[in-house]
């Protein structure tokens, strides 16, 4: 069932994203999902650039660009004017990068989490700031290269938990997910958009030259963060509790994925020892 996706294309070439972009892979088989009857809010990030410069657009569907810290505040305008209109059957989708939502966004994102906002919010978490130079934001991974954390400088500093964070204001749906394995991806984009309230998706999104791996790599790295249990695929059940929708029998070694990017080879082996604890700790308080 989830492989009769439509053949119609609601991202159209001549987009300005970088080869490899995990982002506009996203963006494409979201909308393939979501349908012609969707509005994307849009704040500062890659995606500004991608769309296509002013007047014109990539996308098939209404886009409005809005400031950086605005995004759930400005779709939560959009939803009441589509009631205030009697329009119900639209769908209003956040498309944020982490930038966005883990730091400069995340004001706004609480609040609309917390008044039960009737929208979509993806953050397509590609671990920088990328469109303005790769400089590190709280969702960059401790030890990573940016710009501003050359290599790896500060490397005590850990990846904010924002999946733990918009579970405590108990949304409508709350789920991970990676364009690099696309059943998941699908099922849980057709789940967001058969509930109401406020919903939360949460993507690994592959950037080459933040990452610094070839083009032809990024489905293939994105795979490794789900293996070694870097990006664990979840999804919040009727309960409340996360619970993985997809997981290795035995995950591969954190040292693979390391050696895959350019962005982590200045980690040493005692460092690279020190994470493979940390996300052992993780998967392990996930299973409890």
């Amino acid at each position: 069932m989830l492989w009769k996706v439509t053949t119609l294309e609601y991202l159209n070439s001549g987009h300005m994203a970088c080869p490899g972009c995990g982002a506009a892979l996203s963006m494409r088989h979201a909308l393939k999902v979501l349908g012609e009857q969707t509005i994307v809010v849009l704040p500062a990030c890659c995606w500004s650039i991608i769309a296509g410069g002013f007047p014109t657009t990539a996308l098939s569907v209404p886009l409005l660009h809005v400031p950086f810290a605005t995004a759930a505040a400005c779709a939560s305008g959009v939803r009441r004017a589509l009631l205030a209109q009697g329009k119900e059957d639209v769908q209003v989708m956040v498309w944020a990068g982490d930038g966005g939502t883990f730091d400069i966004g995340l004001q706004a994102l609480s609040g609309a989490a917390e008044r039960r906002e009737d929208f979509i919010y993806v953050c397509y978490d590609n671990e920088a700031y990328m469109n303005t130079g790769i400089q590190r934001s709280s969702a960059t991974p401790k030890g990573a290269w940016t710009t501003t954390t050359p290599a790896g400088k500060d490397f005590n500093y850990d990846k904010k938990d924002i999946v733990a964070i918009v579970k405590a204001h108990r949304p409508a749906y709350l789920a991970t997910a990676t364009i690099a394995y696309p059943e998941d991806f699908l099922a849980k984009f057709s789940r967001a958009a058969a509930v109401k309230g406020f919903r939360f998706l949460h993507l690994l999104s592959a950037c080459p030259p933040g990452w610094k791996i070839d083009s032809s790599a990024a489905l293939q790295v994105s795979r490794l963060a789900v293996e070694c249990g870097i990006f664990p695929l979840l999804e919040m059940d009727d309960q409340g509790r996360l619970r993985p929708t997809w997981q290795p029998e035995k995950p591969r070694p954190v040292a693979e994925y390391f050696r895959a990017q350019g962005r982590f080879r200045h980690l040493t082996a005692s460092q690279v020892a020190a994470l493979q604890a940390e996300v052992d700790a993780r998967l392990a308080a996930l299973d409890a």
